[in-house]
């Protein structure tokens, strides 16, 4: 789930997604393929008749579970308001997603405010108010040619968790909480992180600083973000471990989330970005994804992304079957 925030061959894809016209499997975007849904706004919609009928819309996404889900979403509802789609979802890294959208090969995807303030943007420092951030980034980002629109409450961002049984143990509920029982008694707290959490200053070296814990290097175990949630569920090799709130394993492996007391952590609120010029084409494209998006928050993020990585449901149904449920949009 961390792949929003990687930096990982940044200039590679950077490169391949300007260069990129038809041919664009080497990026990980594909030539995309249409959306064939029979679908048409339901009665939540929040907009008459079909205000996007004519329209030819690309939408993107990166390629982790919870941004292929959104783009599904956000591309169902565009059907439904009258749009012929192209599928464009699951481009591999950041920047090729984020470069899609600014050259006009994709019209729309669903961002995250911290990854543009500080990844996109080049700031090193996130705003803590999350209206705040998201203003900033939407003011900064128009000189892109992107514009972003009002956000949601999904805020997918890192967090520590741990199970029930040692959370009664360590009696801990926030990271101050945990700062200050491992400054007490630094061998009752280990945590198991990713190897990228370990190393990144808005993980836990900048964690640490902030909350000032004194846990050993030999109780900061490494591992793949799977494993993590496994061990840290099952509570002995690490009492707490690293976790993104809106993943579906929290829910699922019992996991209780600590709070982020002194607000470290950034806000990476889910948002629609959109390409300017698509946007001056298509004007109603803000009032079909107002309700979707007003909808989203971490519990429903937590429940579509549980259904794909947890029972093994494919995203695009997952898309629907909620769209459908919530009433934005009615099949048939």
């Amino acid at each position: 789930m961390s792949t929003h925030r990687s930096r990982a061959r940044r200039a590679g894809l950077l490169a391949c997604a300007l260069l990129a016209t038809v041919a664009l499997g080497g990026c990980g975007l594909v030539s995309g393929s249409a959306m064939s849904d029979d679908v048409s706004p339901g009665a939540n919609a929040g907009y008459p008749g079909r205000p996007l009928a004519g329209a030819d819309l690309t939408v993107t996404s990166k390629e982790f579970t919870e941004q292929i889900v959104l783009g599904q979403i956000m591309g169902i509802v565009f059907e439904a308001a009258g749009a012929d789609v192209i599928d464009k979802t699951s481009i591999q890294g950041s920047i090729g997603a984020r470069e899609a959208v600014k050259s006009g090969t994709a019209d729309a995807t669903y961002e995250y405010t911290g990854t543009g303030w500080i990844t996109y943007l080049g700031h090193a420092k996130p705003i803590i108010d999350p209206q705040k951030q998201w203003q900033a980034v939407h003011d900064e980002d128009l000189k892109n040619g992107i514009v972003w629109l009002p956000p949601s409450k999904l805020n997918n961002t890192y967090a520590l968790a741990l199970n029930a049984a040692n959370q009664k143990k360590l009696g801990v509920r926030t990271l101050s909480d945990v700062a200050a029982l491992s400054r007490k008694n630094p061998g009752a707290v280990s945590l198991c992180v990713e190897n990228e959490f370990a190393a990144r200053n808005d993980g836990y070296p900048g964690m640490a600083r902030a909350y000032g814990m004194k846990v050993p290097a030999s109780n900061i175990r490494k591992m793949t973000g799977g494993v993590v949630y496994t061990e840290t569920a099952k509570g002995g090799t690490c009492a707490l471990g690293e976790v993104f709130t809106t993943d579906g394993r929290i829910k699922a492996m019992h996991l209780n989330v600590l709070a982020d007391d002194k607000h470290f952590f950034p806000n990476y609120n889910a948002t629609p970005a959109v390409n300017a010029d698509s946007l001056k084409k298509y004007p109603s494209i803000p009032k079909v994804l107002a309700p979707i998006t007003k909808a989203l928050d971490n519990a429903v993020a937590q429940r579509l992304n549980r259904l794909v990585d947890v029972d093994g449901q494919d995203p695009h149904k997952v898309a629907l079957d909620w769209l459908v449920e919530e009433g934005f949009v009615k099949e048939g």
